[in-house]
């Protein structure tokens, strides 16, 4: 039993509490799964570069890695620094120097996912305790999804937390059970997906990135993995542009959505909904088995 959240701002006036909404909704969410939480947040970004969340151990010295990630990248190099996460922001041409310079040098920093918008951050903890952690309810920006994880057949560690992210800009957090996971990691394995942990979710995560990655849109990828993806499953996904849901053919877990001129939010329970603006005039639902919902942001 996990508890996911979800919101997708479609009025810009609401950006600049994107982050406090998502924490109040990760909160109601706790009982759910009272052990690790995490988030994804779609901030600014900028052409040209690309953000790379890191997860990094205690006292790690950031001038230093910055020094290293500065003669990796040839050049310019932005850190910021929140709480055991570090957001490095480089050209997008220095990606895989800057990557390779960080498994060379800093083997203990894990590398959370990447893209020019999406910026991760999970941890061990109570969600409000985790939001608090890295400052969610400052952040600003145009969706997140977020994820409150009680973990029945793993261990609780960070690792194990979501959202997974195996694509830039791209990431999913999953409240189920995937029985054919482990079949479809050597698949994905074979077509160069890397996999960081042994959960299903990142299983579910390198899936959609290999559809995508064959020119799929996401809700082409999504339906695809009715067919491939054996289990009982909610996914909320974020990409650059928007979210998008998707539930099993029997809708074994349970799942509403609120939808209004200025927003759409998904949450596990209604409960997580009920503090959002205008939330009594929204229409609200429970996403249909088997079918897919995406909603992008204006270009």
């Amino acid at each position: 039993m996990c508890g996911i959240v979800g919101l997708f701002l479609k009025d810009k006036a609401l950006e600049p509490r994107l982050g406090e909404l998502l924490a109040q909704m990760l909160e109601v969410m706790s009982d759910r799964g009272p052990d690790s939480a995490g988030f994804a947040v779609y901030g600014a970004g900028r052409p040209g570069f690309v953000k790379i969340s890191l997860r990094a151990p205690a006292g790690i010295d950031a001038e230093t890695l910055a020094a290293t990630l500065r003669g990796a990248a040839g050049g310019e190099v932005e850190l910021t620094v929140r709480d055991s996460h570090i957001i490095v922001e480089v050209p997008a041409a220095a990606e895989a120097s800057v990557r390779a310079a960080l498994a060379a040098n800093h083997p203990e920093i894990a590398v959370v996912g990447s893209g020019e918008r999406m910026e991760i951050y999970k941890e061990v903890g109570l969600p409000k305790a985790v939001a608090e952690r890295f400052g969610l309810s400052a952040m600003t920006g145009s969706h997140g999804i977020g994820h409150t994880r009680m973990a029945t057949e793993s261990a609780v560690t960070t690792n194990g937390a979501h959202p997974f992210s195996t694509g830039q800009d791209q990431c999913l957090v999953h409240n189920g059970s995937l029985s054919n996971h482990n079949d479809m990691r050597r698949v994905l394995a074979k077509e160069g997906i890397r996999f960081e942990t042994d959960n299903d979710s990142e299983v579910a995560a390198g899936y959609l990135t290999s559809r995508l990655a064959k020119g799929e849109p996401l809700g082409d990828a999504l339906k695809s993995a009715l067919g491939d993806l054996d289990g009982f499953y909610t996914f909320v996904v974020g990409t650059e542009s928007g979210f998008g849901v998707l539930r099993d053919p029997i809708a074994c877990k349970p799942a509403v959505m609120a939808e209004t001129e200025h927003y759409v939010a998904f949450g596990s329970e209604y409960r997580a909904l009920a503090g959002l603006p205008g939330i009594e005039t929204a229409r609200v639902f429970e996403p249909e088995p088997a079918t897919v919902y995406f909603w992008e942001r204006a270009a």
